[in-house]
C-alpha cells in the first residue's frame, strides 16, 4: 500500500503565516525528486503549532498538488480523542490516502487506552490509518501485542516506528503478518530496518535529500543491495545532522540553504544555534548536495 521514501514535509512560514507558495513548490520539488509519498502536518510539519485552521489547509494545500501521483498520508493525531477524529475526518473529505495517528502525548494512556483511543477513530471515519509509535515524543510505547489487537481491524493498516528499536519490526511481522505496512521513522536506521521486515521510511532527510532517499529505498526493493548500502552510507552525515537540535530547526535551516523556504520555526523552537549551522552545512557538503 505505501512503500519507499515517504517524506515528512516541513511546513513553511513566513512572517508567522504558512507560505502556500513556499510550501506547493516544495511538494512539486520532493515528487519530481523521486518521493513516493508525502505526509503533512507531522511532526517535522510543526503540527503542535499550527493552528486547527492552518492544520487543515496544509493537509489541503498538498493534496492539491499531489493530485494522485503519490499518496498522501496526513498527520491528524492528537492526544485528544475527538480532536484526532474531528482532523482525521477532515483529511478523508479533503482526499488524503491514509492519516498518520501519534500515540496520544502527555496523558500516557495505558495499553488499553491506546486501543481505546485508535479504535475509537478507526470506528468513526473510513480511512487507512498508520500508527506512530514515538516513545521520545509521547512517552507511551505501544507494545507489539496492542499493536497486534488494532491490526485486526480493517482500517489499521500499518505503523510508523520511530523506536529505533530493530527488534521491533521482526517482531511485530510475527505477531501480525507480512502484509501489515512497517515504515521506520528513523532516518538512520532505515536500511536495516527494511532488513528487519520494513518496507519504507517517513523520512526528515527526505526534505533536502529527497532524490537519494529514492534511491536507496528502490536500490533495496531491487535486490541492489550494493547501491543501497553505499546510498545509506553518503546520508548518514545528514541523517545525523539533522537531529544535531530539536527537528525540524535544521531541515529547515538545510533546506533554506537549498532554496526551498526560509528558516522560520514557530516558538518554543527556534532557529539553529551558528554552531548547529555549521554542523548542518558541514554535512550537507560531505554528502554532496551542496559545494
Amino acid at each position: 500500500m505505501f512503500q519507499g521514501s515517504i517524506v515528512a514535509l516541513i511546513t513553511p512560514f513566513k512572517n508567522g503565516r504558512v507560505d502556500e507558495k513556499a510550501y506547493q513548490a516544495f511538494v512539486e520539488w520532493q515528487i519530481a525528486e523521486g518521493t513516493e509519498g508525502v505526509v503533512p502536518c507531522g511532526t517535522t510539519g510543526e503540527s503542535a503549532t499550527l493552528s486547527h485552521d492552518e492544520h487543515r489547509r496544509v493537509v489541503e494545500l498538498c493534496i492539491e498538488v499531489a493530485k494522485g501521483r503519490v499518496p498522501v498520508i496526513a498527520g491528524t493525531g492528537s492526544n485528544s480523542t475527538a480532536e484526532a477524529i474531528d482532523l482525521t475526518r477532515h483529511a478523508k473529505t479533503a482526499g488524503a490516502d491514509a492519516a498518520l495517528i501519534v500515540t496520544p502525548y502527555y496523558n500516557k494512556p495505558t495499553q488499553e487506552g491506546l486501543f481505546q483511543h485508535y479504535s475509537a477513530i478507526h470506528d468513526a471515519v473510513d480511512i487507512p490509518i498508520i500508527v506512530y509509535n514515538i516513545p521520545g515524543r509521547s512517552v507511551v510505547d505501544m507494545s507489539v501485542e496492542t499493536m497486534a489487537r488494532l491490526a485486526k481491524l480493517p482500517n489499521i493498516v500499518g505503523v510508523k516506528d520511530a523506536t529505533a528499536d530493530l527488534t521491533r519490526p521482526i517482531r511485530t511481522r510475527l505477531a501480525i503478518g507480512p502484509k501489515f505496512c512497517q515504515l521506520s521513522g528513523e532516518d538512520g536506521t532505515a536500511l536495516p530496518f527494511l532488513a528487519a521486515g520494513g518496507v519504507g521510511c517517513i523520512s526528515v532527510t527526505a526534505n533536502v535529500a529527497p532524490r537519494l532517499c529514492s534511491e536507496m529505498q528502490k536500490a533495496w526493493r531491487q535486490g541492489d543491495i550494493q547501491t543501497a548500502m553505499a546510498r545509506q552510507e553518503r546520508l548518514m552525515p545528514i541523517h545525523v545532522a539533522l537531529f544535531c537540535e530539536t527537528n525540524p530547526a535544521p531541515a529547515k535551516f538545510a533546506a533554506s540553504i537549498l532554496g526551498k523556504c526560509g528558516t522560520e520555526v514557530r516558538l518554543p523552537l527556534v532557529e539553529l544555534a551558528p554552531a548547529s549551522q555549521t554542523t548542518v552545512r558541514t554535512a550537507m557538503t560531505k554528502t554532496g548536495l551542496i559545494n
